[in-house]
């Protein structure tokens, strides 16, 4: 596939968790604009290597590293191993998320850590560590919620929770960050069938209760996602700034 010389020509991206899934649909995207990806996975290495192949077939660069983010030096070392390649940093897309999917009653304090550090602390220490990466020119950083931050979604306390948390530190994030030139939002992304969900329990009974209300023609896919996480992550955005755009087909919308 040739390479389109546009937005993100020769630029550096870190999208987490983009073995599969929407990471991997945004790492494609961006590479397919021009940029050199790096190509973050914990478990699937296989996925990631398929990823990165894909990624050097349009004639850019894919470096994969495997990071597990509930460790705080791992995320350390993801953001050090980025450093010494490519000596810099353009975009960090915070994608990658994980979660113990229980009722609220239920939810233990191992599993209430791991979703934590996985998704918030994650992020924060990220955002603080692709900022000092990021050039005089500026950055842009985004990072992937879900409408469970505002809504309740079944078994998704503790992801719901840390959702929410992400959302917040976006707005700190953007307001400390923008003298720096550093844009930084939330994409609060509607029900995305992918791999992700298939471990919710009746997850078959909650999409078709989904589907039955949605007000548009279909579901949120991938490409809507890359679509405008590709426009936030832009210059053309510079005036949105710590927001958190809903992308969720107008179910949201609606009253239950």
């Amino acid at each position: 596939m040739p390479t389109n010389v546009s937005r993100y020509q020769d630029k550096v991206v870190l999208v987490t968790g983009s073995s599969r899934g929407i990471g991997k649909r945004l790492a494609l995207r961006f590479a397919q604009e021009g940029a050199d990806v790096v190509v973050h996975y914990f478990r699937n290495g296989d996925a990631a290597r398929e990823t990165a192949a894909e990624i050097e077939q349009m004639g850019r660069q894919a470096f994969i590293v495997k990071a597990n983010l509930a460790q705080e030096e791992k995320v350390e070392e993801l953001f050090s191993a980025v450093e010494q390649h490519f000596g810099h940093l353009d975009v960090f897309v915070h994608n990658a998320a994980s979660g113990r999917n229980r009722p609220a009653m239920e939810v233990d304090t191992k599993g209430w850590e791991w979703t934590n550090n996985v998704n918030a602390r994650a992020f924060l220490l990220g955002a603080q560590r692709a900022a000092k990466l990021m050039p005089e020119s500026g950055g842009a950083m985004l990072a992937i919620s879900s409408f469970g931050s505002h809504r309740v979604f079944p078994y998704y306390t503790s992801v719901g929770a840390t959702k929410a948390a992400i959302e917040s530190m976006v707005r700190y994030f953007a307001v400390e960050l923008a003298q720096k030139k550093i844009n930084v939002n939330a994409i609060s992304a509607g029900a995305v069938e992918t791999g992700a969900l298939e471990h919710f329990p009746e997850i078959e009974k909650t999409w078709a209760k989904i589907k039955e209300k949605m007000p548009y023609d279909r579901m949120v896919n991938a490409d809507d996602v890359a679509n405008l996480t590709l426009f936030l992550c832009s210059k053309e955005a510079e005036m949105i700034r710590g927001q958190t755009i809903h992308l969720d087909g107008g179910i949201t919308l609606l009253i239950p």
